[in-house]
């Protein structure tokens, strides 16, 4: 459990970047438990809170609007949480959803189930039922007699959870708070609180905050020196994950130093340029068959994974991507190396990404050359000049020209952070757009819920002074979105809607599945008429001769903007993978 001297030191510089501020004041009898926990969320770094608010919860919501915490009134309470977790990934701090009794709560949860999935911090403070009148019918009653247990207690779906029956658990709570937000990966808690309790006085107690610097895991010296013998003997490629992104320069001098090839899941796009010459492609739903292709041909004989849980959208649970010597799998989770391929030889590291790999880089020789014997062939990211310099005669646009525009104006054109939400829109992105850094792209492939970026796209244009872009089905967009929260908050945000009046997922998944009879129709919208009625603005791109000028005018507009693109619904979208994937489940089930 030894590090370098150096490490040590960039170690410590990190967690300084990364200290919780802990300036709450003592708090005084005078104070409610509602002004206490507002002063303790500020102390654990919380900036802003999203919601919807209600009488159960407006002790807790009017302390909120009086604190240094910037609140900001949702549509929705799953568009609230979906706006956090968005949040929390463009700036890393954690960010707290409040609502009311009974549906507020139940709102919010896919929303909550989504943070938990893709590893964010966020703190839902809810109210609930006060004791006295469980089981009694009271007008929405929150309470274990009415909802299940696990919304109440730690589980799959919290972290930590927590029904607050005093105000004397306050000091303990808050311990509790700090340590989950410490520690490395997502945390995801749950404070429900009785009105009568938010209205109590508050306990005479100082904010003292023991666990406030961001943890680090970190590698055990001999399975560090082990991992380097066998990479400086053997050649390996590298799959990369989501988990990974913090440590970009690290990878990128692992790579240069080795030659080694690099792949990425889909979440991990950018982390290793995807320009990069030794970039293979991205693997898993809507991947580059350059990969598969390098599997098969030069066979590396092990494969170094660094932070991703190898899931079905990665890896399809695919034998080819498996070398002969198997995985060093290293991740913060002990539960996930091994979890994928349980019958793959897997040589589990766990540790935080960036420190394994700077302990490992200075113990690996100065220069290894693990290139492929043959070349590799190029990304197949977009079709021939020629095919793209014939234009299709009838009005529609096809969503891999679309692609090819995105990423000459926003990619590359821009500092936007990119997303993408659930469905063809999602495998569109992840195929033709390619990224520099992983802080421009954003993508869920766990959850997925439908709706998620489009609410998303508000968070985190708030939180990361740059403008924001999301790429979103039609469905999606009418299932889920907060343009007029954007509008209310002069956020600039920017939702790219992919229009064709279908689930198109779901039409041409259908059909590749050998089915005929569901309907995937949807009634047809305006959706630039939708954003004007809100106070926001937009443009219809109706050919391809006008989807340049369209974008340009979206990045340069100053308020919420939408540009509502009339796709060809029969360009068949990339996502063979997951329609064998499905076919291959319901075989073996």
């Amino acid at each position: 459990m030894l590090l370098t001297k150096k490490a040590l030191q960039d170690q410590k510089s990190k967690q300084s970047n990364n200290v919780l501020q802990c300036t709450a004041p003592k708090l005084t009898q005078t104070e409610t438990v509602a002004d206490s926990i507002v002063q303790v969320l500020g102390a654990l770094g919380v900036h802003h809170a999203f919601g919807i608010g209600g009488g159960a919860i407006a002790p807790i919501w009017e302390a909120l609007e009086k604190s240094a915490i910037e609140v900001l009134h949702f549509r929705h309470e799953a568009g609230a949480a979906f706006a956090a977790m968005e949040a929390y990934f463009a700036n890393n701090r954690p960010v707290v959803v409040f609502t009311t009794t009974g549906p507020g709560i139940t709102n919010a949860l896919t929303g909550i189930a989504a943070a938990r999935s893709e590893g964010a911090k966020v703190i839902l403070i809810s109210s609930c039922t006060p004791t006295i009148y469980w089981g009694k019918w009271a007008f929405q009653e929150t309470s274990p007699h009415t909802l299940p247990q696990e919304v109440f207690t730690a589980g799959s779906l919290f972290h930590f959870a927590r029904c607050v029956e005093s105000s004397s658990e306050l000091p303990e709570i808050t311990e509790q708070l700090a340590d989950g937000l410490s520690k490395p990966g997502g945390f995801v808690a749950h404070l429900s609180i009785p009105a009568d309790i938010q209205t109590s006085p508050s306990p005479n107690f100082n904010i003292q905050l023991q666990n406030t610097k961001l943890r680090m895991l970190i590698p055990n010296n001999k399975v560090i020196e082990k991992v380097a013998k066998l990479l400086a003997s053997e050649s390996f490629a590298i799959w990369l994950g989501f988990g990974a992104r913090d440590a970009a320069s690290e990878v990128l001098e692992l790579v240069e130093r080795t030659g080694a090839l690099v792949m990425c899941s889909p979440r991990g796009k950018g982390i290793l340029s995807e320009n990069h010459p030794q970039f293979l492609g991205v693997t898993g739903f809507a991947g580059h068959t350059s990969v598969l292709d390098y599997m098969k041909s030069s066979h590396p004989q092990r494969i170094l994974v660094l932070g991703t849980r190898l899931g079905e959208f990665t890896s399809f649970w695919n034998s080819a991507m498996i070398p002969p010597k198997g995985i060093i799998h290293v991740d913060i989770d002990p539960c996930v190396p091994g979890s994928a391929y349980p019958t793959v030889n897997t040589l589990p590291v766990i540790a935080d990404i960036q420190i394994f790999l700077k302990v490992l880089l200075q113990k690996l020789p100065p220069m290894l050359n693990w290139s492929p014997a043959v070349s590799v062939p190029p990304t197949p990211y977009y079709r021939t000049q020629q095919q793209e310099d014939i234009i299709l005669e009838k009005a529609l646009i096809r969503p891999s020209a679309l692609m090819k525009k995105v990423q000459k104006v926003i990619v590359e054109g821009s500092d936007a952070i990119v997303m993408a939400d659930a469905g063809n829109c999602l495998a569109w992105t992840i195929h033709h757009l390619k990224f520099n850094t992983a802080k421009r792209w954003r993508g869920s492939t766990g959850f997925a819920s439908m709706g998620y970026a489009t609410t998303g796209v508000v968070g985190t244009t708030l939180v990361s002074n740059s403008k924001a872009v999301v790429i979103v089905g039609d469905g999606a967009m009418l299932m889920n979105n907060e343009i007029n929260t954007a509008v209310h908050y002069n956020i600039p945000a920017v939702w790219i809607v992919l229009n064709d009046a279908c689930y198109n997922i779901c039409a041409q998944g259908i059909k590749q599945l050998g089915y005929s009879n569901a309907k995937t129709q949807i009634a047809p919208t305006d959706f630039v008429m939708l954003a004007r009625s809100m106070g926001a603005d937009g443009i219809c791109v109706e050919n391809e001769f006008q989807i340049e000028a369209a974008l340009s005018q979206a990045m340069s507009a100053k308020v919420p903007f939408i540009v509502d693109v009339r796709i060809d619904p029969t360009e068949i979208a990339p996502i063979g993978t997951r329609i064998n994937s499905l076919i291959a489940q319901a075989a073996k089930s």
